[in-house]
């Protein structure tokens, strides 16, 4: 199908047309209008095309015609045909045919026959297309009035001289009629008439869910798109009607920047709730504040009078072993608190537990891969639902409360997800297509992040880099203004309860020594190594859990996972504590009130004003560093088991925690080298001078960067989360060195972060855009079915109701190409199994005379009158415009196509003729 442009052209003959086109001259092919549909009881309805080799009918020269857009005509001259002619759009396209002098086109065959002419005997030579898009040139009628057969696009009206215009693009618009008689008006095909893309018309007033995808199933992007674009364009074009139209337009230009606005306030909201609940029940496992048992040991102590509390307790908290032998001290007191550490452990994880395999399945585990495959357009309903955001919330608390190892911050982007799915319901324009969800889902995503870390910025970037697969500039600006009142509300909330937004605010601000880069540079390859003996390791661990019997217990595999991390991590007080105090305490520095052995350095704290000294470390301190190394292995062990089971589990929490220990313990070996040997080159600048010239906490924020990257392979977000979460800005470079050492050691030991092997092991349809294609084939090597294997299609006119459902029982294919014919495979276009079932149904219920035999026709044309059941027109249905390929396609531009256009399948053809379909899971087994 040529297009020929027709810009500020009102009247053309075709004779002009094929003479002023650039492949007119001396050529045989002659260009042919692509008319549409007439009225029924006009003879010229049938679907017929000019057989002359010329410009004319009858005779071998071309014949000028004089043309007006008035649909009514004298009679014409014998042997003249009269050709009607309508304006060109606003994209001026006019679709023109080659008609090849008679000769049958291979690509759209033509099968001739006589038109018995009009009044005067003499008739136009004919010829009717098979496929019936856009057949049949216009013959004078008896009448003398113009009739034209069926035309892309078609659905013109069904009275004398009706016509329509064709679509003029992949995603084109049908431009309907008025029902004026003698004027030829264009209206745009808005609510009544239905919004056509790719050659289908928004059937959802007729056929409800038609456009709507099932669940696991990928949405076709470009299509949603283009629904988005004619929807905005027919809101655009009826504003000047009228003051609610002018309302209705304003409400669908900001409903994007409310829907944001609204998922920041309740991520916000929801978030510290969670922070607050779950700091309350961690401390629970400890003790109790009997004035009010709401509040946790930190608010508990707030209305104490007291200057100094004992390791963190005032008069105000009982422990549990205070409360039943009235001491805190002693081996009878030791075993309360270690009972009732461990049973409140059990009850909070078998409750977790219970939560998501009774109410809410999908709320366990990060959540992470599943939002990324989701975002690249992968349907997995209820995942983000009402019910998955309530236990995922509820049990996010419960399983940090339990003392597993991990994390609440990953989840926090799973629930902000699941407010920006429930929300953008509440505006149409989101909420039913899917691909403009998306960009919801990405501004939620961010704010997840945002309130996790106190972290806007690294949300935002975190969106951007690690979870959206689409993100326009739009969807930046956002999920910025997203992330932003999400970080507000929290900050308002204050669940922290100090004058820091962020986890881990650190006060050092010593410039850090250029020789320093060596050992952050190592911390990274440490780091890199860490994870990927962490990745590998719950690789095997899932594998083994969804093969193996283990699988069919989970609430028994969680609460023997929780009894022995709390058997294990109550005796060492650096994995008794919460994880995020531990990270707190590892990024700190030793000052006056720091009481921890961390800080037992000989030092003599006399002169209040005098900088802290460089120091020998004290006995607490070598103590410390052997608990912490146990810790560290402690912990390394019990995440690989803990991620992946069926409770809410993030990982950003506990990589940071290796990473701070490994990073706190090569920070105090720094340190005493310096203190020993501060002679040496490396230090004789800034350390002779007997100031404390290492910052242990800084390795540790270094090294806890190191790790988190090596397991999320995150690079610039990472940095940006890092230095927003502790305030230390002036040591971005330590930062960027190692997250790139460590994702640098990462790919060359294993090509995949966790979130990505995750979605591996799921068997997810996700596309990394960071992923090379490695074979040289061709799209011919991956389509199916294979080369001499039969194509399951549907015919575009010779099929009947029966043979279509024969079709869907036998095979499960979800969607089928439109060939012309079983003999001549040529594509007229692609139809959803989908939009098949429900459009046959729906004919069924609401339509009389369909039957088993009727037949289903997918043209625009007029079928044969005969005896039977009346047929089923399904051309509503139909993409005309599928994306396709040839099989001569290189595989690496498939590839290309299917992560830059969002592609679910693409149809394979050669020489015009159907050969076979590409679909998304094609290109993951090709890779």
């Amino acid at each position: 199908m040529e297009k020929f442009p027709l810009k500020g052209t009102t009247n053309l003959s075709i004779a002009s047309a094929a003479g002023n086109h650039p492949l007119s001259a001396d050529h045989t092919t002659s260009y042919q209008s692509v008319a549409s549909k007439t009225s029924r009881n006009s003879p010229s309805a049938d679907r017929t095309v000019n057989n002359s080799s010329g410009g004319g009918s009858g005779g071998g020269g071309s014949s000028s015609t004089t043309t007006t857009t008035s649909l009514t005509h004298p009679e014409p001259p014998v042997g003249t045909s009269v050709v009607p002619v309508y304006e060109a759009d606003e994209d001026g396209m006019i679709d023109i045919t080659p008609s090849n002098g008679g000769v049958s086109n291979p690509n759209y065959p033509y099968a001739t026959s006589a038109y018995p002419g009009g009044a005067n005997g003499g008739g136009s030579a004919q010829g009717s297309r098979q496929d019936g898009v856009g057949g049949a040139a216009s013959g004078s009628g008896p009448g003398g009035s113009v009739g034209a057969g069926g035309g892309v696009g078609g659905a013109g009206s069904n009275h004398e001289g009706g016509m329509s215009s064709p679509t003029h693009t992949r995603f084109g618009r049908d431009f309907h009629h008025s029902d004026h008689e003698d004027t030829f008006t264009v209206s745009f095909s808005g609510k009544q008439e239905g919004i056509s893309f790719a050659g289908m018309t928004d059937t959802s007033d007729d056929i409800p869910g038609i456009g709507q995808y099932d669940d696991f199933h990928t949405i076709d992007w470009q299509r949603d798109i283009a629904r988005d674009r004619m929807r905005h364009r027919y809101i655009v074009k009826k504003r000047q009607d009228s003051l609610w139209d002018l309302v209705k337009g304003a409400h669908d230009a900001w409903s994007g920047w409310v829907c944001v606005l609204l998922v920041g306030l309740f991520t916000g909201c929801v978030a510290g709730v969670i922070d607050i609940g779950a700091s309350w029940m961690t401390d629970l496992k400890f003790g109790i504040c009997p004035q009010a048992f709401w509040l946790n040991r930190e608010q508990c102590c707030w209305s104490s009078n007291e200057t100094s509390f004992d390791s963190g307790n005032c008069s105000q908290w009982y422990a549990w072993s205070e409360i039943f032998t009235s001491s805190r001290e002693g081996f009878g007191a030791y075993v309360i608190s270690y009972f009732f550490y461990i049973m409140w452990a059990m009850l909070f994880a078998l409750l977790a537990a219970s939560l998501v395999r009774m109410f809410a399945p999908y709320a366990c585990g990060s959540g992470i891969p599943e939002i990324k495959t989701i975002l690249s357009g992968f349907i997995i309903r209820s995942y983000l639902g009402k019910w998955t955001l309530i236990i995922k919330s509820v049990g996010i608390m419960l399983s940090v409360s339990a003392g597993l190892s991990l994390g609440k911050e990953g989840p926090m982007v799973h629930i902000a997800s699941c407010i920006g799915n429930i929300l953008s319901y509440l505006f149409p324009k989101y909420g039913r297509n899917e691909a403009k969800k998306r960009e919801i889902l990405s501004a939620a995503a961010a704010a997840g992040v945002s309130v996790a870390f106190g972290a806007p910025i690294g949300g935002v970037l975190f969106s951007l880099e690690e979870v959206s697969y689409y993100f326009p500039l739009k969807t930046l600006w956002r999920s910025f203004f997203c992330a932003l009142i999400a970080a507000f509300i929290l900050r308002s909330i204050n669940p922290f309860g100090n004058e820091h937004s962020v986890l881990f605010y650190v006060e050092y601000n010593k410039p850090w020594i250029f020789f320093e880069l060596v050992p952050f540079i190592g911390l990274g390859i440490i780091g890199g190594i860490i994870a990927t003996v962490f990745i590998k390791a719950n690789l095997w661990w899932c594998r083994f859990r969804k093969y193996s019997k283990l699988g069919q217990y989970p609430v028994t595999e969680v609460l023997i996972v929780t009894f022995i991390t709390a058997v294990i991590a109550y005796p060492n007080p650096y994995t008794r504590m919460n994880t995020s105090e531990l990270i707190y305490l590892l990024f700190s520095q030793c000052g006056i009130s720091n009481q921890d052995p961390l800080c037992d350095y000989n030092r003599n704290f006399t002169d209040v004003n005098s900088a802290i000294e460089i120091a020998a470390a004290g006995p607490g301190v070598y103590k410390a560093v052997w608990l912490l190394i146990l810790a560290l292995a402690m912990k390394l062990i019990m995440t690989i088991f803990t991620f992946g089971m069926k409770v809410p589990c993030g990982l950003f929490i506990p990589s940071l925690a290796l990473g701070a220990i490994t990073g706190r313990v090569v920070g105090i070996a720094m340190e005493q080298l310096a203190y020993n040997y501060p002679k040496i080159w490396i230090f004789s600048g800034e350390c002779s001078t007997g100031d404390d010239c290492i910052t242990p906490g800084l390795y540790a924020m270094v090294g806890a960067a190191a790790v988190l990257g090596g397991v999320t392979r995150m690079t610039v977000s990472l940095v940006v989360i890092m230095f927003e979460l502790t305030g230390g800005v002036r040591y971005i470079v330590p930062l960027m060195a190692a997250a790139m050492a460590s994702k640098w050691v990462g790919d060359a030991l294993g090509r995949q972060g966790i979130y990505d092997a995750h979605i591996a092991l799921n068997g997810y349809p996700f596309l990394d855009s960071k992923d090379e294609f490695q074979h040289t084939t061709l799209a011919a090597d991956v389509m199916q079915p294979k080369r001499n294997e039969t194509l399951a299609v549907i015919t575009q006119d010779s099929m009947t109701v029966d043979d279509i459902e024969t079709l869907l029982k036998e095979t499960e294919h979800n969607g089928y190409p439109v060939v012309v014919s079983k003999e001549n495979q040529y594509l007229v276009g692609f139809v959803l199994r989908r939009d098949v079932n429900l459009a046959l149904a729906n004919a069924r219920r609401m339509i009389d005379g369909i039957t088993g035999q009727s037949l289903v026709i997918f043209t625009s044309a007029q079928p044969v009158q005969n005896l039977g059941p009346s047929p089923l027109k399904l051309k509503k249905i139909l993409d005309m415009a599928p994306i396709t390929v040839t099989d001569q396609t290189p595989m690496e531009t498939v590839v290309d196509m299917f992560r830059k256009l969002g592609l679910r399948q693409t149809l394979v053809t050669h020489n015009g003729r159907l050969l076979g379909v590409i679909t998304k899971k094609d290109v993951l087994r090709a890779q």
